[in-house]
């Protein structure tokens, strides 16, 4: 339908209306990231409410009748879907799809899980010091609750086989958990084998280079360093300290990551800041800003937490964990703590941080044995949303559960069931997609380094910019514009499959372990 002489085009129109809901939303961000940071605990009751009002706004704004009057006025517009292979048209589909889920949403639950979850994360807080999970038993109980709820009003219209398909499919749209169970399963199979190969391994890598005493203002300065050197904007981000490391893309020219330190073992403080660092990229590498700005839309939005996890662990893994990324660094590493680490080499520091060791933290935890606890949570969190298992039941099955995959006895809560806050703000079916970014990020270095052949010798020089400008071009700009599937047979010509990964772990721990 022809838009008057001077009239607003509905697409416009709807543009405008959802940049006003996500500026909405971003006060919800920036209300969070300060709760993890600087907000005093005696906060906590007003903060939820502050939480459950912007939600719900939030919620409304995106729900309202006349979004929905505009979606419906742009797709019988030629100018719109006349090629579907087109932005404006993939930005509708996508736009399609976030009404027709939120629509299905009651305000009053959208609200009441903002508000529980802004509680549940202080309660978290509180169990994990003191190491009770008993404390954490009831606000867990209440989101797992809620979780359903919302599953179930997901699921009205849609063919889910499942409840937590419907969960999944917010963060990794069109997955299913029988999916994600047939790839993750032989993997873990594959993964467990190769574990073993490497404790039968006769020379096995000093850690000593990992225990060093290291200032954590050193440790923030250094992160920073290496922060500067990927590539993040720090005139359009931030650098903090939490309890548990985050990214937040909040809004245009504001992505905020969060980091946290320790007097030893200081990799763990780098991998953490280079891990949400690339998160951070992908945010600022978002068509928000600029002549292209589409900030509140899909097509300024990441296509899958995945693919978002495939940016943050290829920057952590494949890049922070290299030979070449210790030849550059490991000089300013030691000026940095000024003198401790001078007694070692680039062998030394390449060979520690490649250890292959089960552990208790999955945070912590080495490229090896990382997915054995996304495969751990991914199995507790379907089987309490299915019912299956109970909430008061978690500590025991997590322990029984972690002693199978990774032969280690838990010893208490807070290195158990409690070390992660996810639960607590209602991110059910999140952790799947850690292990899909690692497979992701795998199959796509494998066609980065074809296409960037030099790239290791640039590496080794500090020298990050063409990486970055592969993934902004090839990924970032797109926003939702590709599903994840889709993208990944476009760059690499093949589905996703666990072969790269498997052959990247296999190629480096053999290598370091002299097999």
């Amino acid at each position: 339908m022809p838009t008057a002489a001077g009239a607003v085009r509905p697409y416009d129109e709807l543009r405008r209306q959802l940049r006003e809901a996500a500026t909405l939303g971003s006060v919800g961000h920036l209300l969070n990231w300060d709760q993890e940071t600087y907000m005093p605990h005696a906060a906590a009751e007003h903060r939820a409410a502050q939480q459950e009002a912007i939600a719900k706004l939030v919620h409304e704004r995106m729900t309202s009748k006349r979004i929905g009057e505009l979606i419906a006025a742009c797709e019988t517009d030629p100018g719109v879907v006349a090629d579907p292979a087109g932005i404006e048209a993939a930005n509708l589909r996508e736009i399609r799809r976030d009404y027709d889920r939120a629509t299905k949403l009651p305000s009053d639950l959208v609200a009441e899980l903002a508000r529980t979850g802004s509680l549940a994360q202080e309660a978290w807080k509180a169990a994990r010091e003191k190491s009770d999970f008993a404390q954490f038993e009831p606000w867990l109980d209440k989101m797992m609750a809620l979780s359903r709820r919302k599953a179930q009003c997901l699921s009205a219209g849609a063919e889910f086989t499942e409840p937590y398909d419907a969960l999944l499919d917010e963060y990794e749209p069109g997955a299913t958990a029988r999916e994600l169970e047939a790839i993750f399963n032989p993997l873990a199979a594959r993964l467990s084998g190769l574990i073993r190969e490497l404790s039968r391994a006769p020379g096995k890598p000093d850690d000593a280079f990992l225990h060093v005493q290291f200032a954590p203002s050193k440790q923030h300065e250094m992160g920073e360093f290496v922060l500067k050197a990927m590539g993040f904007d720090f005139a359009s981000g931030r650098l903090d300290v939490t309890t548990h490391p985050f990214c937040s893309g909040m809004a245009p020219g504001d992505t905020r990551l969060t980091t946290r330190y320790r007097d030893e073992k200081f990799t763990d403080a780098l991998y953490g800041s280079m891990h949400e660092g690339g998160h951070g990229l992908y945010e600022q590498g978002l068509p928000k800003v600029g002549a292209s700005a589409r900030f509140g839309e899909p097509l300024a939005d990441s296509i899958s937490l995945g693919i978002h996890e495939s940016q943050s662990r290829m920057w952590e893994n494949l890049v922070g964990r290299s030979r070449e990324f210790w030849s550059w660094l490991l000089p300013h590493a030691k000026k940095f703590a000024g003198g401790p680490l001078d007694r070692f080499s680039v062998d030394d520091a390449f060979r520690a941080t490649n250890i292959v060791s089960p552990s208790l933290i999955r945070v912590e935890a080495d490229e090896a044995t990382y997915n054995l606890h996304i495969l751990l949570r991914f199995e507790i969190e379907r089987r309490l949303i299915s019912g299956d298992l109970k909430v008061r039941d978690v500590p025991g099955e997590w322990n029984s559960r972690f002693k199978q995959l990774l032969g280690i006895d838990v010893p208490d809560d807070r290195r158990g069931c409690l070390q992660d806050v996810h639960w607590a703000f209602g991110l059910i079916a999140y952790f799947p997609t850690y292990t899909l970014g690692n497979l992701y990020a795998a199959q796509f270095w494998e066609t980065i380094r074809q296409q960037i052949p030099d790239l290791p010798a640039q590496m080794s020089r500090g020298e990050f910019g063409a990486l970055k400008a592969w993934l902004n071009k090839n990924i970032h700009q797109h926003g939702r514009r590709f599903k994840a599937g889709n993208l990944c047979r476009q760059l690499t010509g093949k589905p996703l499959s666990a072969d790269p990964l498997m052959r990247h772990l296999e190629t480096k721990f053999r290598s370091v372990y002299g097999l």
